[in-house]
């Protein structure tokens, strides 16, 4: 009598199946964890670029008015961050007031900061990125972000 013929193996066991599916969920999970840091990193890039165009902004209106500009009208120093500034005054006035209320809208925390050395202006511009920080340190305090604009007037 001849042995049976031994059929060629046909399709996957379950333990290859398992593995296949263990192996991809890891996969999965690294991406997901990319796309946290991403999103983090995004958030972050848009916050600095709101105080780079806020920044100009001031830059832009202490230009418009020069001559107030160069006898230190726009000076201020990183106020409490706060929407309700009184916009009335002089044009320096309403419009570091104006800049002021926007820095408080747009950014968290967000606050201002104007020195003048001869015709050389330094804005800078400071708020909260705690929201955009990627990697969690031992560090309790607020994590700041400040954008600091040099420019001639």
């Amino acid at each position: 009598m001849r042995a049976p013929l031994a059929r060629p193996q046909q399709g996957a066991t379950l333990i290859e199946v398992l593995i296949a599916i263990v192996v991809l969920s890891i996969g999965l999970l690294g991406l997901a964890g990319l796309q946290l840091t991403s999103m983090q990193s995004n958030h972050s890039a848009y916050y600095r670029s709101q105080a780079t165009l806020l920044a100009y902004d001031l830059a832009d209106r202490m230009r418009a008015n020069r001559t107030a500009a160069l006898t230190s009208a726009y000076l201020v120093d990183f106020p409490t961050s706060s929407s309700s500034n009184t916009v009335s005054g002089t044009t320096a006035q309403k419009d570091r007031a104006e800049w002021l209320n926007n820095l408080a809208l747009k950014l968290p925390d967000g606050t201002g900061k104007v020195e003048k050395s001869g015709t050389l202006v330094t804005i800078s511009v400071r708020w909260n990125d705690n929201r955009g920080r990627i990697k969690a340190t031992g560090d309790t305090t607020t994590p700041t972000e400040t954008f600091v604009y040099r420019t001639e007037i």
